[in-house]
């Protein structure tokens, strides 16, 4: 099975970045008519035995969930990415193994984002969440709305896990896993399986189930989790694409001030495909997160736009009172969402909200040419200057009036981005 290449999921830590931070970065790439919203969904509690409503299936509800601020597919429960009040960001990516690709409908990776991030207070906590619903529940179904999804729409996922101490890689093949912690320098994942020898978890048996499957044989070396279980094994430096070389390259070249700007400018570069566009598939929305260090709250940038070369990066910072308007809200078709009947994704409908509308204007007066379009750009480009410039003073004096400032920001900043479209 030939496997695409799309996503990219980034972090950078101390030593590599400016003022001891932690910095988070991923582009969602996903089929270039699909909407990917902003949403944001307070702290709760929950009654003993609830339940909670995936994309797919129903499972048990924890007493108490997290604030959690994510980027998804506007048609599923889940997230493509995303970050909790305690600072936890992760980001995933599709991969395709040796193990066949579930079909059977359980939680989506994408459900394992969301589920992680409200019930974890720190990067280590979000993979044992996700191992024990991998254990408990398993992962599956299509990744795609689609009547008729192709085997490539059924994979299994890796995550990138960050808090503002340490970064974990969790890959995984249904219900086999490796884990990695990383505590210092850079590291991405892409659309395929990256955790070699340096496994720091793993799940119970792994090593037995992948020698019984003849896929390692202990006389031949050490155990190898990528070259184990991935569908087509090349050793990591031959098999990395364009776009795996380039972003590893350009996180290396920030060594002692790598930045919320040069994840941005990583994320926009389309020469590696990172930022794609063309072939089906688009950049449909994209996230940076700084993760400070001493307790500062950490700021989490959304497009909740296709294309961040031709986006705004909005900022976000978690508060008692967060706010994010519905600006960046699909409709909520209810019981009529093609999802949620029987059989599933047999029409279209239009998800498209107010942000994604607005934003198109500014695609088409670029793709035409008029100067119009790239006036606007560059003075959004300006305007999310100054605002990185300002969030940086405002986090180093943070205080409840800085809190209250900050409550409704992303909002604002919205609002401020679809005047500039009108």
């Amino acid at each position: 099975m030939t496997s695409p290449v799309s996503c990219d999921t980034f972090v950078a830590l101390p030593p590599a970045t400016a003022d001891g931070c932690v910095v988070f970065g991923k582009n969602s790439d996903r089929p270039d008519d699909e909407v990917q919203e902003v949403v944001y969904f307070p702290a709760a509690d929950h009654d003993a035995g609830s339940k909670v409503q995936c994309t797919y299936i129903e499972i048990e509800q924890v007493g108490h969930t997290h604030a959690v601020m994510l980027s998804r597919p506007s048609w599923l429960w889940g997230a493509e990415m995303g970050s909790n009040e305690h600072g936890v960001c992760i980001g995933n990516e599709a991969v395709w193994t040796k193990v066949t690709s579930p079909r059977e409908e359980k939680l989506l990776g994408m459900d394992l984002i969301r589920l992680a991030l409200e019930r974890s207070t720190t990067a280590k906590g979000a993979v044992d969440v996700i191992t024990a619903l991998l254990a408990e529940v398993g992962q599956g179904g299509s990744l795609l709305d689609d009547p008729a999804p192709s085997d490539n729409a059924h994979g299994h996922v890796a995550f990138l896990i960050c808090d503002p101490v340490e970064a974990w890689v969790l890959e995984t093949s249904d219900q086999c896993w490796a884990a990695e912690r990383v505590s210092n320098g850079v590291r991405n994942i892409s659309n395929q399986l990256t955790i070699t020898t340096k496994i720091d978890a793993m799940s119970p048996g792994l090593k037995e189930y992948a020698q019984s499957k003849g896929w390692w044989n202990p006389d031949e070396g050490e155990f190898n989790f990528s070259k184990a279980f991935s569908d087509y094994y090349e050793e990591p430096q031959a098999k990395q694409n364009l776009s795996t070389a380039l972003g590893v390259r350009s996180l290396n070249l920030c060594v002692d001030q790598f930045s919320a700007e040069s994840m941005m400018k990583i994320l926009r570069d389309e020469r590696s495909g990172i930022c794609m566009e063309g072939g089906g598939f688009t950049s449909t929305g994209s996230q940076v997160s700084v993760l400070s260090p001493n307790g500062a709250p950490g700021c989490h940038w959304f497009t909740a736009t296709p294309n961040p070369r031709l986006s705004l990066f909005k900022p976000f910072i978690f508060t008692p009172n967060s706010s994010i308007g519905t600006q960046t809200q699909s409709p909520d078709f209810g019981a009529e969402d093609p999802r949620c009947q029987t059989p599933r994704f047999q029409r279209k409908v239009d998800r498209r909200h107010p942000l994604w509308k607005a934003h198109a204007k500014l695609m088409e007066l670029i793709e035409k040419g008029e100067s119009k379009g790239e006036m606007t750009l560059q003075q959004m480009l300006q305007m999310e200057a100054h605002c990185l410039e300002d969030i940086k003073e405002l986090i180093k004096n943070f205080d409840a009036k800085a809190s209250s400032k900050v409550q409704d920001i992303f909002q604002h900043m919205v609002d401020i981005e679809i005047n500039f479209y009108k």
